[in-house]
């Protein structure tokens, strides 16, 4: 089975819009959708610019923060799950996810040599 993680990534913001579009808006989780979805498709978008990248240390800089907006996405999903309790069970395969994809990103990063 290929391993591509630009598809993963994308599945990953998709599977956040999908959800939080599921979430009633109120006060409250307004900017918690809001900072979701922006943390969640960043990944992707990131991951795409660090596929792009002009040298090593851009790569291994766009990695970090896919790296970031991943762990951002986990807090999130935590907020919500806080929010709209009958959503936690989603809010909890979301959160996996995040968590993995923050993982990769380690992972990558550390495995990057800046040699410029």
């Amino acid at each position: 089975m290929d391993y591509d993680l630009e598809e993963r990534v994308a599945k990953f913001g998709e599977n956040v819009i999908l959800f939080c579009m599921s979430v009633s808006v109120n006060q409250i989780t307004k900017p918690l959708i809001n900072q979701f979805v922006r943390a969640a498709t960043s990944v992707g978008a990131n991951y795409m610019e660090a596929n792009q990248a002009s040298s090593r240390k851009d790569f291994k800089n766009k990695i970090r923060i896919c790296q970031k907006e991943s762990n951002e996405s986990n807090h999130w999903s935590r907020m919500i799950s806080i929010a709209v309790p009958d959503k936690k069970e989603k809010c909890r395969e979301l959160w996996k996810e995040a968590h993995e994809l923050t993982l990769i990103f380690a992972k990558i990063s550390r495995n990057c040599t800046d040699k410029n």
